[in-house]
Protein backbone atom coordinates (compact mmCIF):
# COMPACT_ATOMS: atom_id res chain seq x y z
CA UNK A 1 0.00 0.00 0.00
CA UNK A 2 1.36 3.47 -0.97
CA UNK A 3 2.21 5.83 1.73
CA UNK A 4 1.26 9.27 2.15
CA UNK A 5 3.65 11.95 0.00
CA UNK A 6 6.02 13.47 1.50
CA UNK A 7 6.77 17.57 1.18
CA UNK A 8 9.23 17.10 -1.57
CA UNK A 9 7.41 14.45 -3.74
CA UNK A 10 5.96 16.34 -7.34
CA UNK A 11 2.75 17.23 -7.63
CA UNK A 12 2.14 14.66 -10.29
CA UNK A 13 3.98 11.84 -8.84
CA UNK A 14 1.91 12.58 -5.17
CA UNK A 15 -1.59 12.33 -6.84
CA UNK A 16 -1.23 8.50 -7.66
CA UNK A 17 -0.77 7.37 -4.01
CA UNK A 18 -3.32 6.42 -2.46
CA UNK A 19 -3.55 7.92 0.97
CA UNK A 20 -4.78 5.48 3.41
CA UNK A 21 -4.87 7.21 6.58
CA UNK A 22 -7.14 9.73 4.97
CA UNK A 23 -9.44 6.75 3.55
CA UNK A 24 -9.34 5.09 6.95
CA UNK A 25 -10.45 8.49 8.90
CA UNK A 26 -12.83 8.94 6.81
CA UNK A 27 -14.51 5.51 6.95
CA UNK A 28 -14.44 6.24 10.88
CA UNK A 29 -16.10 9.47 10.36
CA UNK A 30 -18.84 7.44 7.48
CA UNK A 31 -18.71 5.37 10.51
CA UNK A 32 -19.98 7.74 13.02
CA UNK A 33 -22.08 9.35 10.71
CA UNK A 34 -24.10 6.71 9.69
CA UNK A 35 -24.94 5.02 12.96
CA UNK A 36 -26.35 8.31 13.58
CA UNK A 37 -28.72 8.20 10.60
CA UNK A 38 -29.30 4.54 11.42
CA UNK A 39 -30.59 5.74 14.79
CA UNK A 40 -33.68 7.30 13.10
CA UNK A 41 -34.91 4.46 11.32
CA UNK A 42 -33.97 2.22 14.15
CA UNK A 43 -36.16 3.75 16.74
CA UNK A 44 -39.12 3.79 14.51
CA UNK A 45 -41.11 0.96 16.23
CA UNK A 46 -40.10 2.85 20.14
CA UNK A 47 -41.69 6.60 17.97
CA UNK A 48 -44.53 4.50 16.64
CA UNK A 49 -45.56 2.93 20.35
CA UNK A 50 -44.60 6.51 21.85
CA UNK A 51 -46.30 8.89 20.07
CA UNK A 52 -49.06 6.65 18.26
CA UNK A 53 -47.79 7.11 14.96
CA UNK A 54 -49.27 5.48 11.69
CA UNK A 55 -47.16 3.86 9.30
CA UNK A 56 -47.58 6.87 6.99
CA UNK A 57 -46.40 8.85 9.71
CA UNK A 58 -43.15 6.44 10.05
CA UNK A 59 -42.54 7.11 6.40
CA UNK A 60 -43.04 11.21 6.23
CA UNK A 61 -40.52 11.07 8.88
CA UNK A 62 -38.18 8.83 6.59
CA UNK A 63 -39.25 11.29 3.67
CA UNK A 64 -38.55 14.40 5.36
CA UNK A 65 -35.16 13.30 6.56
CA UNK A 66 -33.86 12.16 3.09
CA UNK A 67 -35.95 14.45 0.49
CA UNK A 68 -33.42 17.31 2.55
CA UNK A 69 -30.05 15.37 1.66
CA UNK A 70 -31.19 14.14 -1.72
CA UNK A 71 -32.07 18.04 -2.71
CA UNK A 72 -28.99 19.29 -0.99
CA UNK A 73 -26.75 16.79 -2.25
CA UNK A 74 -26.37 17.17 -5.88
CA UNK A 75 -26.24 21.77 -5.22
CA UNK A 76 -23.74 21.02 -2.68
CA UNK A 77 -21.43 19.06 -4.88
CA UNK A 78 -22.03 21.05 -7.84
CA UNK A 79 -20.95 24.25 -5.60
CA UNK A 80 -18.10 22.87 -4.16
CA UNK A 81 -16.42 21.47 -8.07
CA UNK A 82 -16.08 24.95 -8.43
CA UNK A 83 -14.93 26.29 -4.84
CA UNK A 84 -14.05 23.27 -2.90
CA UNK A 85 -14.78 24.12 1.04
CA UNK A 86 -12.25 22.10 2.78
CA UNK A 87 -13.72 22.68 6.53
CA UNK A 88 -17.87 22.07 5.26
CA UNK A 89 -17.28 18.35 6.24
CA UNK A 90 -16.79 19.58 9.98
CA UNK A 91 -19.70 21.93 9.59
CA UNK A 92 -21.87 19.28 7.89
CA UNK A 93 -21.14 16.89 10.96
CA UNK A 94 -22.25 20.08 13.53
CA UNK A 95 -25.73 20.15 11.73
CA UNK A 96 -26.05 16.45 12.39
CA UNK A 97 -25.32 16.83 15.84
CA UNK A 98 -27.74 19.69 16.96
CA UNK A 99 -30.21 17.49 14.59
CA UNK A 100 -29.57 14.18 17.04
CA UNK A 101 -29.77 16.89 20.17
CA UNK A 102 -33.02 17.95 19.34
CA UNK A 103 -34.11 14.09 18.28
CA UNK A 104 -33.58 13.26 22.07
CA UNK A 105 -35.62 15.98 23.55
CA UNK A 106 -38.89 15.56 20.50
CA UNK A 107 -42.00 15.86 22.42
CA UNK A 108 -44.00 15.70 19.04
CA UNK A 109 -44.08 14.53 15.44
CA UNK A 110 -43.92 17.86 14.50
CA UNK A 111 -40.35 18.36 16.35
CA UNK A 112 -39.34 14.61 15.15
CA UNK A 113 -39.58 15.65 11.87
CA UNK A 114 -37.33 19.35 12.15
CA UNK A 115 -34.76 16.81 13.95
CA UNK A 116 -34.88 14.68 10.78
CA UNK A 117 -34.20 17.67 8.56
CA UNK A 118 -31.03 18.51 10.97
CA UNK A 119 -29.91 15.30 10.28
CA UNK A 120 -31.08 14.72 6.71
CA UNK A 121 -28.95 18.35 6.59
CA UNK A 122 -25.50 16.89 8.12
CA UNK A 123 -25.82 14.41 5.41
CA UNK A 124 -26.45 16.44 2.27
CA UNK A 125 -23.11 17.84 3.19
CA UNK A 126 -21.07 15.21 4.20
CA UNK A 127 -21.68 12.68 1.66
CA UNK A 128 -20.63 14.75 -1.85
CA UNK A 129 -17.56 16.10 0.02
CA UNK A 130 -16.26 12.83 1.69
CA UNK A 131 -16.48 11.09 -1.28
CA UNK A 132 -14.50 13.75 -3.26
CA UNK A 133 -11.59 13.76 -0.37
CA UNK A 134 -11.80 9.90 -0.93
CA UNK A 135 -11.49 10.23 -4.64
CA UNK A 136 -8.52 12.71 -3.86
CA UNK A 137 -6.85 10.40 -1.75
CA UNK A 138 -7.40 7.11 -4.18
CA UNK A 139 -3.86 7.51 -5.66
CA UNK A 140 -5.66 6.12 -8.72
CA UNK A 141 -7.65 2.66 -6.67
CA UNK A 142 -10.76 4.77 -7.14
CA UNK A 143 -12.95 1.34 -6.73
CA UNK A 144 -10.74 0.58 -3.80
CA UNK A 145 -11.02 3.86 -2.08
CA UNK A 146 -14.96 4.48 -3.06
CA UNK A 147 -15.18 0.84 -1.19
CA UNK A 148 -13.28 1.84 1.86
CA UNK A 149 -15.12 5.00 2.54
CA UNK A 150 -18.58 3.46 1.68
CA UNK A 151 -18.25 0.44 3.87
CA UNK A 152 -17.51 3.10 6.76
CA UNK A 153 -21.25 4.04 6.45
CA UNK A 154 -22.43 0.62 5.98
CA UNK A 155 -20.73 -0.58 9.13
CA UNK A 156 -22.50 2.72 10.63
CA UNK A 157 -25.77 1.74 9.08
CA UNK A 158 -25.77 -1.41 10.99
CA UNK A 159 -24.45 -0.46 14.31
CA UNK A 160 -27.40 2.41 14.39
CA UNK A 161 -30.17 -0.82 14.91
CA UNK A 162 -28.03 -2.91 17.57
CA UNK A 163 -26.99 0.17 19.15
CA UNK A 164 -30.72 1.31 19.83
CA UNK A 165 -31.33 -2.31 20.88
CA UNK A 166 -28.80 -2.13 23.40
CA UNK A 167 -29.15 1.46 24.75
CA UNK A 168 -32.26 3.06 23.50
CA UNK A 169 -35.05 0.74 24.08
CA UNK A 170 -34.00 0.20 27.35
CA UNK A 171 -33.83 3.55 28.78
CA UNK A 172 -35.93 5.49 26.28
CA UNK A 173 -35.66 8.26 24.16
CA UNK A 174 -33.84 10.92 26.19
CA UNK A 175 -31.17 8.04 25.79
CA UNK A 176 -30.11 9.26 22.33
CA UNK A 177 -28.44 12.24 23.72
CA UNK A 178 -25.21 10.18 24.25
CA UNK A 179 -24.97 9.78 20.14
CA UNK A 180 -24.15 13.29 20.64
CA UNK A 181 -20.65 12.07 21.41
CA UNK A 182 -20.10 10.23 18.13
CA UNK A 183 -21.00 13.59 16.40
CA UNK A 184 -18.72 15.17 18.59
CA UNK A 185 -15.93 12.71 17.72
CA UNK A 186 -16.96 12.96 13.86
CA UNK A 187 -15.97 16.86 14.04
CA UNK A 188 -12.92 16.51 15.47
CA UNK A 189 -11.86 13.54 12.77
CA UNK A 190 -12.98 16.08 10.08
CA UNK A 191 -11.20 19.07 11.24
CA UNK A 192 -8.15 17.26 10.77
CA UNK A 193 -9.55 16.18 7.01
CA UNK A 194 -10.24 19.14 6.38
CA UNK A 195 -6.44 20.42 7.20
CA UNK A 196 -5.50 17.37 4.61
CA UNK A 197 -7.32 18.59 2.03
CA UNK A 198 -6.58 22.29 2.11
CA UNK A 199 -2.96 21.07 1.70
CA UNK A 200 -3.39 18.43 -0.94
CA UNK A 201 -6.10 20.62 -3.64
CA UNK A 202 -4.15 20.16 -6.47
CA UNK A 203 -4.96 16.48 -6.41
CA UNK A 204 -8.08 17.33 -7.33
CA UNK A 205 -8.61 16.62 -11.09
CA UNK A 206 -9.61 18.74 -13.50
CA UNK A 207 -12.50 18.08 -16.40
CA UNK A 208 -10.50 15.67 -18.97
CA UNK A 209 -11.71 14.15 -22.51
CA UNK A 210 -14.83 11.57 -22.03
CA UNK A 211 -14.35 7.91 -21.83
CA UNK A 212 -13.96 6.25 -25.29
CA UNK A 213 -16.67 3.59 -25.30
CA UNK A 214 -16.36 -0.13 -27.30
CA UNK A 215 -14.97 1.12 -30.62
CA UNK A 216 -12.58 3.69 -29.30
CA UNK A 217 -14.53 6.76 -29.85
CA UNK A 218 -15.76 8.94 -27.64
CA UNK A 219 -18.74 8.37 -25.87
CA UNK A 220 -21.01 11.46 -27.21
CA UNK A 221 -23.40 13.41 -24.92
CA UNK A 222 -26.12 11.42 -25.73
CA UNK A 223 -24.78 8.45 -24.75
CA UNK A 224 -22.95 9.76 -21.63
CA UNK A 225 -26.08 11.25 -20.94
CA UNK A 226 -27.90 7.61 -21.55
CA UNK A 227 -25.42 5.93 -19.26
CA UNK A 228 -25.89 8.59 -16.71
CA UNK A 229 -30.20 7.54 -16.38
CA UNK A 230 -29.45 3.58 -16.61
CA UNK A 231 -27.13 3.96 -13.59
CA UNK A 232 -29.85 6.24 -11.80
CA UNK A 233 -32.64 3.42 -12.72
CA UNK A 234 -30.06 0.71 -11.07
CA UNK A 235 -30.03 2.83 -7.97
CA UNK A 236 -33.93 3.30 -7.85
CA UNK A 237 -34.14 -0.55 -8.12
CA UNK A 238 -31.26 -0.93 -5.70
CA UNK A 239 -32.50 1.92 -2.87
CA UNK A 240 -36.56 0.84 -3.41
CA UNK A 241 -35.44 -2.23 -2.32
CA UNK A 242 -33.15 -1.68 0.39
CA UNK A 243 -35.64 0.66 2.15
CA UNK A 244 -38.25 -2.22 2.45
CA UNK A 245 -35.82 -4.00 4.36
CA UNK A 246 -33.97 -0.97 6.42
CA UNK A 247 -37.48 0.23 7.26
CA UNK A 248 -39.57 -2.67 7.20
CA UNK A 249 -37.79 -5.69 7.75
CA UNK A 250 -38.44 -5.00 11.39
CA UNK A 251 -41.92 -5.07 11.07
CA UNK A 252 -42.23 -7.72 9.24
CA UNK A 253 -40.50 -9.73 11.54
CA UNK A 254 -42.46 -8.84 14.23
CA UNK A 255 -45.76 -9.44 12.08
CA UNK A 256 -45.15 -12.67 10.86
CA UNK A 257 -43.10 -14.78 13.80
CA UNK A 258 -43.89 -12.60 16.61
CA UNK A 259 -40.35 -11.46 17.25
CA UNK A 260 -39.64 -8.97 20.06
CA UNK A 261 -38.25 -5.89 19.34
CA UNK A 262 -34.92 -6.14 20.51
CA UNK A 263 -34.64 -9.77 18.45
CA UNK A 264 -35.70 -8.26 14.97
CA UNK A 265 -33.67 -5.44 15.80
CA UNK A 266 -30.72 -7.80 15.80
CA UNK A 267 -31.92 -9.07 12.74
CA UNK A 268 -31.89 -6.37 11.41
CA UNK A 269 -28.26 -5.32 12.72
CA UNK A 270 -27.60 -9.00 10.65
CA UNK A 271 -28.75 -7.88 7.70
CA UNK A 272 -26.62 -4.24 8.01
CA UNK A 273 -23.43 -5.78 8.47
CA UNK A 274 -23.91 -8.14 5.69
CA UNK A 275 -24.23 -4.99 3.34
CA UNK A 276 -20.97 -3.86 5.18
CA UNK A 277 -19.50 -6.77 4.26
CA UNK A 278 -20.72 -6.42 0.86
CA UNK A 279 -19.62 -3.06 0.16
CA UNK A 280 -15.52 -3.65 0.88
CA UNK A 281 -15.93 -6.46 -1.85
CA UNK A 282 -17.32 -4.27 -4.65
CA UNK A 283 -14.76 -1.34 -5.19
CA UNK A 284 -11.85 -3.62 -5.48
CA UNK A 285 -13.76 -6.03 -7.66
CA UNK A 286 -14.66 -3.15 -9.68
CA UNK A 287 -10.85 -2.32 -10.19
CA UNK A 288 -10.36 -5.55 -11.38
CA UNK A 289 -12.32 -6.99 -13.44
CA UNK A 290 -14.72 -3.72 -14.84
CA UNK A 291 -17.52 -2.14 -13.08
CA UNK A 292 -20.01 -3.34 -15.07
CA UNK A 293 -20.13 -6.82 -14.32
CA UNK A 294 -19.95 -5.79 -10.57
CA UNK A 295 -22.98 -3.93 -11.60
CA UNK A 296 -24.31 -7.06 -13.25
CA UNK A 297 -23.88 -9.61 -10.54
CA UNK A 298 -25.08 -7.41 -7.96
CA UNK A 299 -28.48 -5.69 -9.17
CA UNK A 300 -29.66 -9.13 -10.82
CA UNK A 301 -27.69 -11.55 -8.63
CA UNK A 302 -30.49 -10.39 -5.57
CA UNK A 303 -33.74 -11.14 -7.60
CA UNK A 304 -33.70 -15.50 -6.46
CA UNK A 305 -33.06 -14.46 -3.27
CA UNK A 306 -35.79 -11.46 -2.96
CA UNK A 307 -38.30 -13.61 -4.81
CA UNK A 308 -37.75 -16.60 -1.73
CA UNK A 309 -37.71 -14.14 1.06
CA UNK A 310 -41.52 -13.74 1.91
CA UNK A 311 -42.46 -16.92 1.44
CA UNK A 312 -40.10 -18.72 4.06
CA UNK A 313 -39.54 -19.19 7.28
CA UNK A 314 -37.52 -17.31 10.20
CA UNK A 315 -34.11 -19.09 10.09
CA UNK A 316 -34.35 -19.02 6.08
CA UNK A 317 -35.58 -15.45 6.34
CA UNK A 318 -32.07 -14.31 8.38
CA UNK A 319 -29.74 -16.50 5.60
CA UNK A 320 -31.69 -15.27 2.41
CA UNK A 321 -31.30 -11.27 4.12
CA UNK A 322 -27.34 -12.29 4.37
CA UNK A 323 -26.70 -12.99 0.55
CA UNK A 324 -29.34 -10.39 -0.11
CA UNK A 325 -27.44 -7.41 1.71
CA UNK A 326 -23.83 -8.96 0.60
CA UNK A 327 -24.65 -8.73 -3.11
CA UNK A 328 -26.67 -6.17 -3.14
CA UNK A 329 -24.43 -3.58 -1.73
CA UNK A 330 -21.50 -4.47 -3.93
CA UNK A 331 -22.94 -2.22 -6.54
CA UNK A 332 -23.11 1.42 -5.24
CA UNK A 333 -19.15 2.02 -5.20
CA UNK A 334 -19.24 0.79 -8.24
CA UNK A 335 -22.22 2.80 -9.78
CA UNK A 336 -20.37 6.25 -8.24
CA UNK A 337 -16.91 5.74 -9.52
CA UNK A 338 -18.44 4.32 -13.18
CA UNK A 339 -20.56 8.10 -13.59
CA UNK A 340 -17.00 9.94 -11.95
CA UNK A 341 -15.08 8.37 -15.42
CA UNK A 342 -18.12 8.85 -17.64
CA UNK A 343 -18.03 12.30 -16.23
CA UNK A 344 -14.39 13.59 -15.50
CA UNK A 345 -13.56 16.69 -13.46
CA UNK A 346 -17.47 16.48 -11.79
CA UNK A 347 -16.86 14.08 -8.95
CA UNK A 348 -18.63 16.40 -6.03
CA UNK A 349 -21.48 16.87 -8.28
CA UNK A 350 -21.98 13.05 -9.45
CA UNK A 351 -21.44 12.18 -6.00
CA UNK A 352 -23.88 14.65 -5.01
CA UNK A 353 -26.44 13.44 -7.77
CA UNK A 354 -26.64 10.04 -6.96
CA UNK A 355 -26.35 10.37 -2.74
CA UNK A 356 -28.96 12.66 -3.07
CA UNK A 357 -31.21 10.31 -5.59
CA UNK A 358 -30.52 7.80 -3.69
CA UNK A 359 -31.63 9.62 -0.44
CA UNK A 360 -35.00 11.25 -2.51
CA UNK A 361 -35.62 7.65 -3.59
CA UNK A 362 -35.14 6.03 -0.26
CA UNK A 363 -37.74 8.66 1.47
CA UNK A 364 -40.00 8.25 -1.35
CA UNK A 365 -39.90 4.61 -1.18
CA UNK A 366 -40.60 4.80 2.50
CA UNK A 367 -43.54 6.88 2.34
CA UNK A 368 -44.93 5.01 -0.12
CA UNK A 369 -44.35 1.57 1.61
CA UNK A 370 -45.59 2.70 4.47
CA UNK A 371 -48.87 3.93 2.80
CA UNK A 372 -48.60 0.57 1.00
CA UNK A 373 -48.65 -1.51 4.43
CA UNK A 374 -51.36 0.68 5.84
CA UNK A 375 -53.75 -0.14 3.08
CA UNK A 376 -52.65 -4.51 2.66
CA UNK A 377 -49.71 -5.35 5.38
CA UNK A 378 -46.62 -5.88 5.71
CA UNK A 379 -46.52 -9.18 4.04
CA UNK A 380 -47.86 -7.55 0.76
CA UNK A 381 -45.22 -5.02 0.85
CA UNK A 382 -42.29 -7.81 0.81
CA UNK A 383 -43.99 -9.81 -1.85
CA UNK A 384 -44.33 -6.39 -4.37
CA UNK A 385 -40.96 -5.10 -3.61
CA UNK A 386 -39.20 -8.50 -4.21
CA UNK A 387 -39.26 -8.43 -7.93
CA UNK A 388 -37.25 -4.95 -8.05
CA UNK A 389 -34.14 -6.32 -8.46
CA UNK A 390 -35.34 -7.73 -11.70
CA UNK A 391 -34.42 -4.01 -12.85
CA UNK A 392 -30.75 -4.64 -13.31
CA UNK A 393 -31.81 -6.39 -16.75
CA UNK A 394 -31.05 -2.78 -17.97
CA UNK A 395 -27.24 -3.10 -17.06
CA UNK A 396 -27.07 -4.96 -20.42
CA UNK A 397 -27.46 -1.40 -22.33
CA UNK A 398 -24.32 0.57 -20.23
CA UNK A 399 -21.07 0.96 -22.65
CA UNK A 400 -18.00 -0.99 -21.30
CA UNK A 401 -15.69 1.70 -20.60
CA UNK A 402 -13.36 0.00 -18.46
CA UNK A 403 -13.88 -3.63 -18.34
CA UNK A 404 -11.86 -4.64 -20.95
CA UNK A 405 -8.89 -2.36 -20.39
CA UNK A 406 -8.97 -3.49 -16.96
CA UNK A 407 -8.49 -6.71 -17.96
CA UNK A 408 -5.64 -6.25 -20.08
CA UNK A 409 -3.74 -4.02 -17.42
CA UNK A 410 -4.47 -7.03 -14.86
Amino acid sequence: MAQPSSPDAGPAAAAQQTVLKVLLALSFSHLLNDTIQALLPAIYPLLKQTFRLSFTQIGLITLTNQATASLLQPVIGTYTDLRPKPYSLAIGMTFTLAGIVLLSQAGSFETILIAAVFIGTGSSVFHPEASRVAHMAAGGRHGFAQSLFQVGGNLGSSFGPLLAALIIVPRGQASILWFSLAALMGIAVLIKVGGWYSRNIFRIRKKSPPHAGPEGRPLSRRQVGFALAILLTLIFSKYFYLVSLTNYYTFFLINRFNLPVQKAQMALFLFMFSVAAGTIIGGPLGDRFGRKYVIWFSILGVAPFSLALPHVGLVPALVLTVFIGVILASAFSAIIVYAQELVPGKVGMIAGLFFGFAFGIGGIASATLGRLADRTSIGFVFEVCAFLPLIGLITAFLPNIEGARQRKAA
